[in-house]
């Protein structure tokens, strides 16, 4: 379901002369349908850069990343869209929501994007926060005045809203009391049983112990390094 062959990424320093840093090469990954793969490797080897390729933020410098039938690297902005639309979920660390939008309403977007009745999206999203722990009582409110742990949960429940064939997850469990890390590790259990190719970063080892078949250390990725 996600194949990455031969990536390589680049960034070029502008306010430095234009050098041109070479952070990730010969990159090559497959996950498949109901497997999920931990990205491991120091701060700074390439954990996040390589998320944020297979998202489409950041752009290679050659090679490919395929989810299904789609290359992202060589992807136009229109597929990224409807990609990420009906088939990549990213539970990010941090919510970004536009103010004033209510809870309910953040979780059930992206159920709503595709095309799922208005009933059935909010039904979804109230289910979800409430297997979450969020207050009833919070649901009408925008989550932007929410504490860290309140906005990492409606984050997480509208990464699982809807069923992604792929998803992408940035330390889904960070900061979680034990209820709520059940619950999360619950849903990624869930998401595997159904089929979606995960790849995800879990510095929570237990975490990774659990629901992860394989463990990838980026290091190996890195130009000149060895893992």
């Amino acid at each position: 379901m996600i194949r990455i062959e031969n990536l390589s990424k680049t960034f070029t320093l502008h306010n430095q002369g234009s050098a041109v840093i070479p952070v990730m090469a010969g990159a090559n990954l497959s996950v498949a349908q109901g497997e999920c793969i931990a990205l491991t490797g120091a701060s700074g080897a390439g954990k996040s850069t390589l998320m944020r390729m297979i998202y489409g933020n950041y752009l290679a410098a050659s090679g490919h990343i395929w989810i299904g039938d789609t290359d992202v690297a060589a992807a136009n902005p229109r597929e990224i869209l409807d990609l990420r639309r009906h088939t990549l979920g990213y539970v990010s660390q941090f919510l970004r929501v536009v103010p004033r939008v209510p809870t309910v309403e953040v979780v059930a977007e992206p159920l709503l994007a595709v095309g799922t009745p208005r009933d059935a999206a909010m039904e979804r999203a109230r289910a979800l926060l409430a297997r979450l722990n969020i207050p009833e009582r919070l649901w009408s409110l925008s989550p932007t005045t929410f504490s860290g742990g309140e906005q990492q949960r409606v984050n997480i429940a509208r990464g699982f809203a809807h069923d992604y064939p792929a998803m992408l997850l940035d330390e889904p469990t960070a900061s979680l009391d034990a209820t709520n890390r059940e619950t999360v590790l619950g849903l990624i259990e869930e998401a595997k049983a159904r089929g979606a190719a995960i790849v995800g970063i879990f510095h929570d080892e237990a975490a990774r112990d659990r629901v992860c078949d394989r463990v990838i250390d980026v290091t190996g990725f890195t130009p000149g390094v060895a893992a």
